[in-house]
């Protein structure tokens, strides 16, 4: 049984390490037998880096759904992960990649990276956390349309808070020995490390079975956190403690939070995302954990806190001692 699997976004982070395990992971190395790869910015490093291990990378136009039907017919892709991009119009995309999946004819499996938390955002307070359930409801709808062969495995990852978003504040943390979080003080959210995402994802994208994806996983709504919940005390305690440095946790303003997402380099709609999510934390959301997916599916255990900073020390490592308060 054979198994082409394409994979959208590789230009973005996401994308990328999923592919990345597809081409050379351990685990997975040879259960694919090709690997497109669309990319809004086929030039990018990553896109690049893809192409070197063996992936053809297909420069993705938003805007022509038909480009996406002949791409997935030419290349003969029968499986699509689709990973809605870090752009302005990211829902327009992700609507436009799944009907080109369904007009297709050859794809008969789909795997959509959605986001923890989209089922408790409103429409009028967390609009972009709110477009993942309208995203989930097209892939999921064509599940038994005997006109479809894209109706046979559908799959949703509900991905969580990726604690990789924690690193924007990699300056802060370096230069003044905090974490500055528009959390609250008292309400907990669990992180979750991106590289756990994406190997749920390479295992559920090579798993097979009678109808496509494996059976264990084939119509699954997997959830995925990090394994502890943390205020932001508990987030700073925990980097402080791979660090062997203190690091204090800030409380800060939404003004203040923008200010900051303000000078970092990423999609104005990632920054909304990110400051979305920091509100269901305000507002007690976000109180819960869910890894029973991870370790049914990898059979591990996902990434704690402490590993996660470890990981990244020499990005967070303040350069002088926090100061105390009164």
């Amino acid at each position: 049984m054979s198994r082409n699997v394409c994979i959208t976004s590789v230009d973005g982070q996401t994308g990328f390490l999923i592919a990345e395990l597809l081409l050379i992971g351990k685990d997975f190395s040879g259960k694919v037998d090709s690997l497109v790869g669309l990319a809004i910015d086929p030039s990018s490093t990553k896109a690049k880096e893809l192409e070197s291990l063996g992936a053809t990378i297909v420069p993705h136009n938003p805007g022509r759904e038909r480009d996406v039907v002949a791409t997935l017919k030419k290349t003969g892709c029968d499986t699509l992960c689709l990973i809605p991009p870090a752009h302005p119009s990211k829902f327009d995309i992700s609507i436009e990649l799944a009907n080109g999946a369904k007009k297709s004819g050859t794809v008969q499996n789909v795997l959509l990276i959605s986001s923890a938390g989209c089922d408790y955002a409103e429409r009028d307070q967390q609009p972009r956390l709110r477009e993942f359930i309208d995203i989930e409801s097209l892939v999921l709808s064509t599940k038994g349309d005997a006109s479809t062969e894209l109706g046979h495995s559908p799959c949703v990852i509900r991905a969580g808070f990726y604690a990789e978003n924690l690193l924007l504040y990699s300056q802060q943390a370096r230069n003044d020995g905090i974490l500055p979080l528009p959390i609250g003080q008292e309400h907990k959210f669990a992180p979750v490390a991106l590289g756990d995402i994406a190997q749920v994802a390479a295992h559920v994208l090579s798993g097979k079975g009678p109808h496509g994806f494996d059976d264990k996983h084939r119509g699954q709504m997997m959830v995925v956190t990090g394994p502890m919940l943390c205020a932001g005390q508990e987030l700073a305690a925990s980097a402080s403690k791979a660090l062997g440095q203190t690091l204090e946790f800030e409380n800060i303003s939404i003004r203040e939070a923008k200010r900051v997402l303000k000078a970092q380099d990423i999609d104005d709609s990632e920054k909304e995302y990110i400051l979305e999510y920091y509100s269901l934390v305000r507002e007690g959301k976000t109180n819960y954990i869910a890894t029973t997916a991870f370790h049914d599916v990898t059979g591990q255990h996902p990434t704690e806190p402490d590993e996660f900073f470890r990981m990244y020390s020499a990005d967070l490592r303040p350069k002088k001692k926090a100061k105390h308060s009164e």
